[in-house]
Order: C-alpha cells, then structure tokens, then sequence
C-alpha cells in the first residue's frame, strides 16, 4: 500500500485561477509553491473550482432562456471547472497523472496513482468541487482540505451587508453549518458548500479557508506555520 499521510488535499477556487482573464502568473507562482512542498516529501490532490467562468455561463444562458433547469446551470459550473483542470494539469504534466478525476467514486484508476499530484473536476450536479475535495479526501485518509479561495476569513455574516461582520479564526462545524444552511444551489457563494460541509463534520475533518492569492500565507498553511484564515473543524 502506498503512503498517504503525505497527500495534501487543495481545493482551489476558479476565481483565482481566472478572476477575469486567465491569472497566468498566479498559477506560475502557485506551481512553484506546489514543486517546492514535493521536494520535500508532498503530494497533492489539486480539484479545481470553476469561479466566474462558471458564473458567466450560467448567468449568459439566464439572458438568453427562461428554461434554465438546475441541472443545466450545474452542468455549465462542471465543465468550467474541468476546462480549468485541464489547464492545472497541463501545467503541471511533467508531475500529474495524466487523467482528471471527474467522478470522485471512480477510483480504479486514481486511488494508486503514483505521480507526485493528482488533479480533479467537477462531477455531477447536486454537489460543488467542495464536495468532490471532501470525498477525495475521506478516501485517501485525509484529515485536512485546504480550500483556496479569494477571502482571507470567513466571517460570523456577509462582509459586504453589514459592516460589523466579525472575521472568525476558527469555528465548529455544527456553527458553521448554522451559517451556510443546508442545501446546495448552482452558482452558490458560500465559503464551504452545505452538502460538502456535511461529510466533512461526519468524517471529522478540517478544513482551512484562506485568500489563495496570498502565496506566501497559504505556503506557511502548508508548512504548518502561523498563517491568517480560518479553520473549520
């Protein structure tokens, strides 16, 4: 059996990887960080989000049909987030398994994968790239998800209504699960996703919350260094 205590499980937002254009120079500065953490010793599972490029699709088809089902809108959020996999893993080629999971479940061909890093997408609609990490992780025997996003804390209610929203290093699930409700809807913003934060309170995992755009911060998560964010647990 292979060693899994090394795995280290990102969950990184599409809205860092193309807030606008393509951030081709975040990811460059990301792909270091990542090579640095493999030399000495780590491996990753990287399951990328598909963030505004997602949004865009939904919010574009809006414009266009009235018709827009559920399934339609979780459709064009999956494949924003598998045209986003493919660009991190053909970023990262010379060091990823050459394919991209799309369906958590489907293990036979990932579960010994033996490159240094393994990148996943979307699966099917009902459930977010939130939940796939959180799967991923629970069966490689991951504890901990660090989920890259474009907040430095999640926050006791929304930032931007109320202007005594207080930032929270560290929060309960049954508390968090509180704040964020219990269901999921395409196109939702909320820090960790209802159905994944689900399996990760029952699997008793951690999750960290932290502004993926800040390297050097999301570097000393990684080395367990002090680092600003939040932790879920």
């Amino acid at each position: 059996m292979q060693k899994r205590s090394n795995i280290v499980v990102i969950s990184l937002g599409g809205s860092l990887i193309v807030p606008d254009e393509i951030d081709w120079s975040f990811v460059k500065s990301f792909k270091k960080i990542v090579k640095k953490q493999i030399a000495k010793g780590s491996r990753f599972i990287i399951i990328t989000g598909g963030g505004k490029l997602a949004r865009r699709y939904q919010e574009s088809a809006l414009k266009i049909t009235k018709k827009l089902t559920d399934d339609d809108r979780d459709w064009l959020g999956i494949h924003a987030t598998r045209m986003n996999a493919h660009f991190i893993r053909t970023i990262f080629r010379e060091l990823a398994h050459p394919r991209i999971n799309k369906n958590p479940n489907d293990l036979e061909d990932f579960y010994t994968f033996k490159e240094k890093i393994l990148v996943a997408a979307g699966w099917r609609p009902g459930f977010s790239t939130d939940y796939d990490a959180t799967l991923l992780g629970k069966y490689f025997g991951v504890k901990k998800i660090i989920n890259m996003s474009n907040i430095d804390y999640v926050c006791d209610k929304d930032p931007k209504k109320f202007k005594d929203a207080k930032k929270l290093e560290s929060i309960g699930w049954t508390d968090f699960k509180k704040m964020i409700g219990d269901k999921w809807d395409p196109g939702m913003n909320a820090p960790f996703d209802p159905i994944a934060s689900k399996l990760a309170s029952e699997a008793k995992m951690e999750v960290v919350i932290l502004n993926g755009k800040k390297l050097k911060n999301m570097e000393n998560c990684l080395e367990g260094k002090k680092f600003n964010g939040t932790v879920i647990s």
